[in-house]
């Protein structure tokens, strides 16, 4: 949630009953049943593993827009102070189901990234009345949004580069703030010698830290193309890893970059 730990103790609460109910109303509409959602909850979003039988299709084609959809209703009648906004980012690949303290995985560690991304936050930032700004990786995008461009409109989304330097992570995503025409987006710096994006401003977004290992961390490996080889797993389209469980789809709600 956008602007979480601006709000007061009361806020806080309702904002957390609100977006609970806001997600399972959209999950229903669309046929997806959030009992069978593995969670991690945080006070200002969640993490979610969704079962492997879910078709990735539906979350992107069909739950975030309805999601999207609900938002915008939900804040049309309400303040500033009280209206939800997400940033929601979707990923793929090889998760522990057990983890002593969480969910073990890169691909859990690369949604967390995705979703806590600075144009990610600039883009829902630049649209007041959005309601979500969806971020997938490119293993996404080419899988699934550009296999399916009559429900998703794969031209909709924009190139980003993910960057966290601190973490050591680098990578490309693609960016859509649903509904809304990002083709003037991001605003050009008549300033700038290349005539590119004006320079990053401050984030705007919030979200309770969490404990991270850096599990997720671009270090020593072997990578060829678009599979990336480190320790016993392998990330990218096609990839196969070794001694993982679980082949499910990935995604986060906004909030300490889950």
């Amino acid at each position: 949630m956008e602007r979480y730990s601006r709000r007061s103790n009361l806020q806080q609460y309702e904002a957390q009953q609100n977006f609970h109910s806001l997600l399972h109303a959209a999950a229903t509409d669309v046929g997806l049943d959030r009992v069978t959602w593995t969670t991690q909850q945080a006070g200002d979003g969640e993490l979610a593993i969704l079962p492997r039988d879910v078709p990735e299709s539906r979350v992107i084609g069909r739950f975030v827009p309805e999601l999207n959809r609900r938002l915008r209703a939900f804040n049309s009648s309400r303040t500033p102070a009280a209206q939800i906004r997400l940033r929601v980012a979707v990923h793929q690949g090889l998760v522990h189901l057990d983890g002593a303290n969480g969910f073990p995985g890169h691909a859990v560690v690369h949604v967390c990234r995705l979703c806590d991304a600075k144009p990610v936050r600039q883009a829902l930032a630049a649209f007041p009345d959005a309601g979500v700004a969806l971020v997938v990786s490119t293993q996404m995008y080419r899988e699934v949004v550009c296999e399916y461009p009559e429900e998703m409109r794969p031209e909709r989304f924009r190139r980003i580069e993910v960057e966290h330097p601190e973490k050591e992570f680098r990578e490309p995503a693609w960016l859509y703030v649903v509904d809304e025409d990002m083709s003037s987006w991001p605003p050009q710096d008549p300033s700038s010698p290349t005539g590119g994006p004006p320079p990053a401003g401050p984030d705007t977004g919030t979200g309770a830290a969490r404990p991270d290992t850096g599990a997720g961390a671009a270090g020593p490996g072997i990578r060829t193309g678009d599979i990336r080889v480190r320790g016993q797993n392998a990330i990218g389209p096609n990839a196969t890893a070794i001694g993982s469980v679980g082949r499910d789809a990935v995604f986060g709600g906004e909030g300490g970059g889950r």
